[in-house]
């Protein structure tokens, strides 16, 4: 997989104001925003370079207000870091292909993984399973 790198001014242009602070800087959007995502067959693509990283059957409701997933489409599209901001250790995933900051895994999903990963919605588009 080819690494995508752009210049901070290249993000600002391409991605919208949220979508910069959350998957560039880091920021957490808040809970609820993204209520609306399709029920459909499909793929949650990074909004940044649209590497695929999340089917829509492994999307499941964790009550915590962002878009949950128990297994990206492929280990090697997400990466993981720790994370140690606000006095915690946690693992960030991150899009391994342009580095975005996508959200959180938590040891506290469903099976089969038993992994939860709590990412931004802003920092996806979905991709409709083609016909």
């Amino acid at each position: 997989m080819d690494k995508i790198v752009k210049s901070d001014a290249e993000w600002r242009a391409q991605l919208s104001e949220m979508a910069y602070k959350v998957t560039r800087k880091h920021a957490t959007e808040r809970a609820g925003t993204h209520e609306d995502f399709p029920k459909d067959p499909g793929t949650y693509m990074c909004v940044c370079c649209g590497a695929p990283l999340f089917d829509q059957d492994a999307k499941f409701e964790s009550g915590t207000g962002w878009p949950s997933f128990y297994e990206p489409v492929d280990a090697e599209q997400v990466g993981e870091t720790t994370d140690r901001s606000f006095f915690m250790k946690r693992t960030e995933v991150h899009c391994a292909r342009c580095e975005a900051h996508l959200g959180h895994v938590f040891p506290d999903g469903p099976q089969p993984t038993g992994l939860r990963y709590c990412i931004n919605g802003v920092a996806l588009t979905f991709e409709p399973e083609s016909d």
